[in-house]
């Protein structure tokens, strides 16, 4: 059935939004793997590691999608641009500021290679590990953002591009960017073999930096996301339900936590498997159909979600756990005293997500998404759909 272009520009996804809480806190649970499981179960270790990577690169697909699911051919790049600079920037210069006092307080060294960068969001661009957060990082989930405001940039001539292909061949495309994802590791290999990183001396940081942090790298899975929402909005998605959908990535995720050095960071077939559960959803919000994550209560996490990602590794350095990140540290104190606090991190998490959320990042959207009278046209999705 082709699904109407009209019906899939009305339709809101709820479960996506959904979606993102537990991409978030799957981010969350792998800053705290040190501290459930320590470095005496590996194999567990690795598994609990491996979520960071796969909710970073869920982010990634869900923007493509969804950016592409809402454009409008009205729009304008200078208004988009502006839309998204407000959801991004006050939520990061928040956390910013918060982090630079926590340093301060604390006595963590601040310099310019882990201040300046990270202010501009211009960290992945660059391949030293202290600029990208290392072990004295200001808020080390921030270089995503970086990533983000690049895949912004170029977002008004990637839809005019994309939208020109043939529906009939949204598929091979779709293929061609995924074995091109898979491929990244692979070109990464060819880089220089030192200096090592400080998370891993076995992963040569230029390797890593290339293959996990570099923009251009990482907006394959942003391209994939638009791909498949166009997929879904010209009628030619597979009607794969959610539940296939998603026992299909928790294998890949499983086979990607067992893979070694950058192999393991690297999304592969995990980004292909994500499009999926998020096409999914998506179709069967156009359905009205119910699902785990369009829940009242798991909207309203979603929309905390992107606060909860930027505050919740400040609360973990600084917080009760006392700085256990996803290095795997040993554990400490008894199971009781670990679990109380994960439990107070994650609450604390919460909290200060909601807040962020209430208090910055809605007021701040609302009042500047306005129309600013941009001339620079957005060519999109709508204007070229009915391309035989």
């Amino acid at each position: 059935m082709r699904m109407p272009e009209s019906s899939a520009r009305r339709s809101r996804l709820p479960s996506l939004t959904g979606m993102r809480f537990v991409a978030a806190f799957a981010v969350v649970i792998s800053h705290l793997s040190g501290q459930i499981v320590g470095t005496a179960n590996p194999g567990l270790l690795d598994l609990i590691t491996t979520l960071g990577p796969v909710g970073v690169a869920f982010f990634f697909v869900l923007s493509g999608f969804i950016l592409t699911w809402v454009a409008d051919p009205d729009d304008t790049a200078r208004l988009f641009w502006r839309r998204r600079v407000a959801k991004i920037y006050p939520n990061h210069l928040v956390t910013f500021t918060a982090a630079l006092v926590l340093m301060s307080v604390t006595n963590v060294p601040i310099m310019l290679i882990n201040t300046i960068p990270p202010l501009l969001l211009v960290e992945p661009w660059i391949p030293n590990f202290d600029a990208l957060g290392g072990l004295t990082g200001i808020n080390v989930p921030s270089w995503t953002l970086g990533c983000e405001m690049v895949f912004y940039f170029c977002f008004p001539w990637l839809i005019r591009f994309l939208a020109r292909i043939r529906p009939s061949r949204l598929w091979p495309w779709t293929a061609a960017i995924t074995a091109a994802i898979i491929a990244v590791p692979f070109v990464a290999l060819l880089l220089p073999r030192l200096p090592a990183t400080s998370w891993d001396p076995a992963v040569p940081q230029w390797q890593s930096w290339f293959a996990y942090s570099f923009p251009f790298t990482r907006m394959l899975e942003f391209v994939l996301g638009i791909l498949m929402a166009r997929i879904v909005i010209t009628g030619k998605w597979v009607r794969l339900g959610m539940a296939p959908a998603f026992l299909l990535t928790v294998i890949c995720v499983v086979v990607q936590s067992t893979l070694p050095g950058i192999f393991h960071l690297c999304a592969g077939s995990t980004a292909f498997a994500l499009a999926l559960v998020i096409a999914a959803g998506a179709a069967a919000d156009v359905r009205a159909a119910r699902t785990p994550f369009s829940g009242r209560t798991m909207v309203w996490l979603g929309e905390i979600s992107f606060a909860l990602y930027l505050v919740h590794y400040l609360v973990i350095q600084y917080g009760p756990i006392d700085g256990v990140h996803a290095t795997g540290e040993a554990m400490t104190g008894s199971l009781t005293t670990r679990l109380i606090d994960i439990l107070l991190t994650v609450g604390i998490s919460i909290a200060l997500a909601a807040a962020l959320y209430t208090l910055v990042e809605r007021p701040v959207v609302r009042r500047f998404s306005r129309p600013t009278g941009g001339r620079k046209r957005l060519i999109t999705v709508p204007d070229v759909v009915d391309r035989p």
